[in-house]
């Protein structure tokens, strides 16, 4: 019966996803990330200076809409090159090869910040499922699934010895206004808040303000138009 209640409600799906992508993906390639940032930290001492920022930014847009290309999202962030790849044999590939992209993100005074940073690629998915008819997903059906599964991954990974310190979640939904670098301003508040944490703001200084924030702990599967979440913040501790 539960069983039957869970596909009636389409509960499984964004659980299962979360799941999937953590033991198929994170699992793996979280715990080899402060190696490769080591590595080209060595090598490049000036763009990666802060070391709380030493993760892996996931993006996960509520709206589930996924760029290809991060600079077609936003002219303020541009690809600087990839981190060491780590190469395994894996579900009868010989050689699959997993690797990082680090970008440059363009502040509103030129300054440059550098982190990894990519989207959760499932999202596709469930954007995908919305556009079929078989799966039969509904625009707020898929807003559910997209916070159930940002729920479920963020719990996961806090249990997760491997992963610790390792990511950093950015859940957000874009304004239904047309920004052109709204996702820039989205990572920006990420950086400033690690580097803040590293490097303490000298007293007096005032902090930076988000311009919408949302706890996790508060987010409300139950959709309704009148209250839609705007931004999602998580440390990934």
């Amino acid at each position: 019966e539960m069983s039957e209640m869970s596909e009636r409600s389409k509960q499984n799906v964004a659980h299962g996803l979360a799941w999937s992508y953590y033991v198929g993906y994170l699992k793996i390639v979280l715990p080899r990330l402060k190696k490769s940032m080591e590595e080209f930290s060595s090598a490049n001492p000036n763009l990666l200076a802060c070391r709380k920022t030493w993760k892996l930014h996931i993006l996960i847009p509520l709206s589930c809409d996924v760029y290809d290309d991060l600079e077609k999202a936003d002219s303020n962030i541009q690809y600087l090159t990839d981190l060491t790849e780590t190469t395994l044999p894996r579900a009868g590939t010989k050689r699959r090869v997993y690797k990082h992209s680090l970008y440059a993100i363009r502040d509103e005074e030129n300054q440059l910040w550098h982190c990894a940073v990519e989207y959760a690629t499932p999202l596709q998915s469930l954007y995908a499922m919305s556009q079929d008819e078989c799966a039969a997903f509904s625009r707020e059906e898929r807003l559910e699934q997209a916070k159930l599964f940002y729920r479920t991954l963020e719990e996961i990974l806090k249990g997760s010895k491997e992963c610790a310190g390792t990511y950093r979640l950015i859940a957000y939904e874009e304004s239904g206004e047309a920004e052109t670098h709204f996702l820039s301003r989205e990572i920006l508040w990420h950086l400033r808040q690690q580097h803040h944490e590293e490097f303490p703001v000298h007293e007096g200084t005032p902090p930076h303000t988000p311009s919408t924030t949302l706890d996790s702990a508060e987010l409300n599967l139950q959709i309704s138009v009148s209250d839609l979440p705007h931004s999602l913040r998580s440390d990934g501790f």
